[in-house]
């Protein structure tokens, strides 16, 4: 006769518990049976779950896209987990092929070092950063050492075959566009990671599904206990349509100012709140869940709703006295269409400048070209006055006041 296995209730409301906090807004948990009995595990023996997460630094500024998966990782270490924070320094100068029709560019050692150092510096305003919660790692300390029977073996767990399905890779090969070989050894590296860190959990973007699977097949055929993979959703941008991207101009950057990140969360869709308080705040899943129900109900205005999402993602980043000033701000210039009366101050020589060239000076604009379609396309204003001259000759004056789009602003101080 079978043994009859107990359940301890204490233990199941944990795991029930845990499980709500580790699916939130997660697009696949792979399989999710798997990642239960792994928090069951861990609850009943006190041992943490490692959870890895690889980046490879081909950028230096982080957005709150790339914080969706730094706040799953943020979940499972206030749930008493160990996070596994992949630097990919050998990977980083191959360059993912993911979503891309050529090779990318491959990076020099230094490049992406000096990007790993200010991704970990922004990581770090998500993730908690006690030594008994988090080990960053890098994969050169076992890449580095394969020698060319090793890279064959890794080789020859993977058929040609598997690697077309991916859809990069497939619609590169369909259209005759070349691919290069170590483009396929990508996905094998960022598998062997896994094989090397012998992680529970492996977190990744919905785009990294391909190779984070990789990982999972690559440690059962090692013969370890395979990871589970929890996908998550790529956070649509400003605009409602696009991924969110420096490069779309849809983006909320970490290291932006309070203002620019308060005023820039009031500017997405209402559609998009919801999805906002879930994978880039801290608010609670009740709390979310309470929002979602006054937004469709009709009972909590979105603007409303703004506000809240503005204030935790500025309290997040700049605490809550910079949240405040932020809200303050904002009503005065966009509610009351005030001026605010703390404006940026910067000195100028007395006399006639062109007026792009001073946007950009003031760094009111990144580029003389951005200014120009800034003035082209009505966003300037000095001293409350339109203007719509790109070619204008500005005879500067003491305390003159330029807008540049909705948020910008310097007052002039004349030497």
């Amino acid at each position: 006769m079978a043994e009859e296995v107990k359940v301890d209730p204490a233990v199941e409301a944990e795991v029930a518990r845990q499980m709500a906090v580790l699916t939130r807004g997660a697009a696949e948990v792979i399989p999710v049976e798997d990642l239960e009995k792994k928090v069951r595990k861990s609850i009943k023996t006190g041992k943490q779950l490692t959870v890895k997460l690889g980046i490879d630094p081909t950028g230096s500024d982080l957005t709150l896209g790339h914080t969706v998966v730094l706040q799953k990782l943020r979940q499972f270490q206030d749930l008493g987990h160990k996070v596994q924070l992949l630097i990919g320094d050998f990977t980083g100068m191959i360059g993912d092929p993911t979503d891309r029709t050529e090779a990318r560019k491959q990076l020099t050692r230094e490049e992406v070092l000096a990007n790993a150092a200010t991704f970990k510096e922004q990581a770090f305003k998500v993730l908690d950063s006690n030594p008994e919660k988090v080990e960053v790692m890098y994969n050169s300390a076992w890449l580095s050492k394969l020698n060319f029977a090793d890279v064959l073996e890794l080789a020859s767990k993977m058929t040609v075959a598997r690697m077309l399905e991916r859809d990069d890779f497939k619609k590169r090969y369909e259209g005759n566009m070349p691919i290069s070989l170590h483009e396929f050894m990508y996905p094998l590296m960022q598998g062997y990671d896994s094989v090397a860190m012998r992680c529970d959990v492996e977190i990744g973007g919905t785009d990294q599904t391909f190779n984070v699977l990789m990982g999972r097949m690559l440690q059962e055929k090692d013969g370890q206990e395979p990871q589970v993979v929890i996908t998550m959703p790529l956070l649509v941008g400003l605009d409602g349509v696009k991924k969110m991207g420096k490069s779309a101009g849809n983006y909320i950057g970490v290291m932006e100012g309070p203002n620019e990140q308060y005023g820039k969360t009031m500017s997405i869709p209402d559609h998009l709140i919801v999805t906002y308080f879930e994978l880039v705040t801290d608010v609670s899943l009740e709390d979310v869940q309470a929002i979602k129900t006054g937004l469709a109900d009709k009972t909590l205005h979105p603007r409303d709703a703004k506000m809240a999402l503005a204030r935790a993602i500025v309290t997040k980043y700049h605490g809550d006295a910079a949240a405040q000033e932020a809200e303050n701000y904002f009503k005065t210039v966009f509610q009351n269409r005030e001026i605010p009366e703390d404006l940026p101050e910067y000195e100028v020589e007395a006399g006639t400048k062109w007026v792009v060239a001073l946007l950009t000076e003031l760094k009111l604009a990144p580029s003389n070209g951005e200014a120009r379609r800034l003035i082209q396309q009505g966003g300037l204003k000095i001293n409350s006055e339109k203007v719509e001259d790109p070619q204008l000759q500005l005879e500067v004056q003491d305390g003159m006041i330029l807008q540049a789009g909705k948020r910008k602003f310097a007052k002039l101080i004349v030497k």
